[in-house]
């Protein structure tokens, strides 16, 4: 039984193949989409409290990773889009069909397309967007810098984001910040019972 979150997860991926594809004429390298999946999880966490995808990032040397989809990268394939080595370690995203955009809120649709103009919409090639966005992740997402600071390719705490927030008084917390120690507890409580 797929579920309704991996059905996002599948359904953003196979969205940022789609449009990589319809404006550049190029397959979505893995770089490229490891990065607009963090981007996409950590903005939100920063904006509502909670990340879109939910997924587990480790902090490697060019940004987040999401771990789960990069272990499994060989012969990944769902029903809307597929991985396609093409090289060592060389990667390409390709969607099969439409991506399904009722899986995400407005806020999240409106970042994936911020995304997709920030870094596709543009006159560059693909090697500089890579680099941009990878010299991008490295300043703009801090829960990656505290994690890989910490210990080169550690998990990556999404609790980062926020600085100290385990520490903060509770009447210094921010909406964001009370909403994600909602979360947080949510998550951790689902996962001992």
């Amino acid at each position: 039984m797929i579920t309704y979150k991996t059905e996002k997860i599948n359904n953003a991926i196979c969205f940022f193949a789609q449009e990589v594809y319809k404006f550049r004429k190029q397959y979505l390298p893995q770089t490229l989409l490891y990065k607009f999946l963090s981007y996409l999880d950590f903005s939100s966490i920063e904006k509502l409290g909670k990340p879109a995808l939910e997924l587990e990032y480790r902090a490697y040397k060019n940004g987040p990773v999401p771990v789960g989809i990069y272990n499994n990268r060989e012969g990944y394939q769902t029903n809307c889009f597929k991985f396609e080595k093409r090289g060592i370690n060389r990667f390409i995203v390709i969607s099969t069909k439409e991506a399904d955009l009722d899986y995400f809120s407005e806020f999240e649709i409106e970042t994936m397309n911020y995304l997709l103009d920030k870094y596709i919409r543009i006159n560059l090639s693909m090697k500089k967007i890579i680099d941009n966005i990878c010299e991008d992740s490295h300043t703009e997402i801090r829960a990656w810098k505290v994690a890989y600071n910490r210990k080169k390719n550690s998990w990556i705490d999404y609790s980062d984001t926020f600085g100290e927030i385990d520490k903060k008084e509770s009447n210094k917390l921010s909406i964001q910040e009370e909403r994600f120690l909602v979360y947080r507890s949510f998550k951790n409580k689902t996962l001992c019972n």
